[in-house]
């Protein structure tokens, strides 16, 4: 068994909205394997709120704050059935 913990996957939203940070966060995630955390850099004043919502909508474990980059960073778990969201818009479930 393995003890010791992985590096995060980053995923750098810049200077993106919200709602485009979600859609290129979504589809990075499908191709994670769950358990993996990932950190987003996200310097919409936004993130914090949103972030937050989209993990319980669809399922992934919100982590919080990431701290130590040095710019606004935050942390989700991929969980094992994530639930989908429709394709262009990411705060509504798919049909």
């Amino acid at each position: 068994m393995n003890d010791v913990e992985e590096e995060p996957v980053v995923v750098d939203g810049g200077d993106r909205s919200c709602v485009r940070l979600l859609l290129e966060l979504r589809d990075r995630v499908q191709e994670l394997p769950p358990g993996t955390v990932v950190h987003l850099f996200a310097s919409d004043p936004a993130a914090p709120l949103d972030l937050p919502a989209w993990c319980h909508l669809t399922g992934h474990t919100y982590l919080g704050p990431a701290r130590g980059y040095g710019r606004p960073a935050y942390g989700l778990r991929v969980t094992q059935a994530p639930r989908t969201t429709r394709p262009d818009a990411p705060w509504h479930p798919a049909s």
